[in-house]
């Protein structure tokens, strides 16, 4: 079965070239421990050949399904990004995450990782449901265990209540 994520540039015209991809479960099987596991994204890669390089400008939209960080239950979150990568034929190593080094006898380039790095740096810090919609088992759950802030009318220890006088 032919990768849909590898892009032959060998036959490819000076100039600028656009794919597009659908981004979903095939794309998270790819990576085991993925952080995401389901979702429906189109990818779309503009791809400027020219005689020495290429540069791919890589953008997503979509939603996909992650865990609340508040109840754990499952979630659709819309994210979209963009990201440039830039592709130069040689044989040394480069440091810049966003230059790849592609050998002399290459033929095609193996979309599959720029999309899917984009797609998880592009998920937010933190995502939770919208207020209302987490699980209300699990809200009262937490609600019960958060810690309540307790007046602390306690004697502080005279070491201490000597330090305040020091002003």
């Amino acid at each position: 079965m032919k990768n849909p994520f590898e892009i032959p540039f060998v036959g490819l015209k000076l100039g600028t070239h656009e794919f597009e991809f659908e981004l979903d479960k095939t794309l998270f099987e790819k990576f085991p421990n993925s952080l995401i596991e389901e979702g429906e994204l189109i990818g779309i890669m503009m791809l400027e050949k020219k005689e020495t390089m290429m540069i791919a400008n890589f953008s997503v939209a979509g939603f996909v399904t992650v865990n609340c960080a508040r109840c754990n239950e499952e979630m659709e979150d819309y994210l979209d990004g963009q990201i440039t990568i830039y592709y130069k034929f040689g044989t040394e190593e480069e440091e810049d995450e966003n230059l790849i080094v592609l050998p002399p006898e290459a033929y095609f380039i193996d979309v599959s990782q720029p999309f899917y790095e984009l797609i998880t740096v592009s998920l937010p810090s933190r995502t939770v449901h919208d207020e209302g919609e987490c699980d209300e088992e699990m809200v009262k759950i937490l609600e019960k265990l958060q810690a309540k802030p307790t007046e602390n009318k306690e004697e502080i220890d005279p070491r201490w209540a000597a330090l305040k006088n020091l002003n």
